[in-house]
């Protein structure tokens, strides 16, 4: 048994460590130089002769001061020197939560994304915070100003559209979903704009699909034929505690990481910023670099 003492030391030690998580959470880890994430993977499908890299970028969630400009121009010369041969945008570029000193137009972080250098190309698809409102939560807005800044910057949006590549004589095929949270229901809830059996049904023939969807949500409906699907949206739970583990995310099944389902792929990316709140706890931004083929190279 403790005494009075003792207790109020042990609750006021309990209190301060709680109050240095937090200070860490909101002032360090959101602001960290993304780490790289590297996956090499020969799915079944892919050709073993056709090696490619990718870049992938998810959840900018631009404003101030948590994802100004420059610091997504820093993210971009991050992203040039790991030379990929294609860079993909998966979503959700507004402010994810209001804890903000100002936003970041679309203009500014579209100027930065500019400066992208692969030789394939940049590709992009839209997040649910990018048609909830405009560059943060409570301006009017939605996916019209985006969709003319990326298009301005010749970065590829695709929203239930795919895409045809071709590298060393080899063709595969980009499939970019509209997102599946993009309207908002007046009673709660949510109605999806995306359409994955009209998405792949403007592929023929067996050349390899890396399917792009801003949440996760759908990958079990995802046939085999596609070879990767690609994700953000989750923040890997934004944060991931010891023994509690990830007690904010929306999905635990498809939270973060590889997953392989009855043989069919997904990386889910813990992407860059925040929503909801502007904290991260065991998951710092990241970057992803995937290198499909047998021939991969390894910066």
């Amino acid at each position: 048994m403790i005494d009075r003492r003792q207790f109020l030391l042990g609750t006021g030690g309990f209190a301060a460590g709680l109050a240095g998580l937090a200070g860490y959470g909101v002032a360090i880890e959101p602001a960290m130089t993304p780490a790289v994430r590297r996956y090499t993977l020969q799915p079944d499908g892919w050709p073993e002769n056709l090696s490619l890299r990718l870049g992938v970028i998810a959840d900018i969630h631009a404003c101030e001061p948590w994802m100004s400009a420059e610091r997504v121009h820093g993210i971009v010369e991050q992203v040039n020197a790991l030379e990929p041969d294609l860079v993909l945008l998966l979503g959700d570029f507004y402010a994810g939560h209001r804890f903000v000193t100002g936003p970041v137009m679309p203009g500014a972080w579209g100027e930065a994304l500019k400066f992208l250098r692969p030789p394939l190309g940049t590709v992009a698809i839209l997040g649910n915070h990018d048609w909830w409102h405009g560059p943060i939560p409570g301006l009017a807005g939605g996916p019209a100003e985006i969709r003319k800044t990326l298009r301005d910057r010749n970065i590829t949006l695709l929203e239930n559209a795919v895409l045809p590549i071709s590298k060393d004589g080899t063709v595969f095929w980009i499939a970019g979903l509209a997102d599946q949270m993009a309207h908002r229901l007046a009673r709660g809830g949510t109605r999806g704009a995306d359409d994955l059996h009209g998405t792949l049904a403007q592929i023929a023939g067996e050349a390899p699909i890396i399917l792009l969807a801003h949440e996760p949500f759908i990958f079990p409906l995802v046939p085999r034929r596609v070879t990767l699907t690609l994700c953000g949206h989750t923040h890997g739970g934004q944060i991931n505690l010891p023994i509690i583990g990830a007690p904010l995310t929306p999905t635990r099944r498809y939270r973060y990481g590889h997953v392989v389902e009855r043989g069919r792929h997904l990386i889910v990316s813990g992407g860059l910023g925040e929503s909801g709140f502007p904290i991260r706890i065991g998951v710092p931004p990241e970057l992803l670099l995937i290198e499909l083929g047998t021939n991969a190279l390894t910066v």
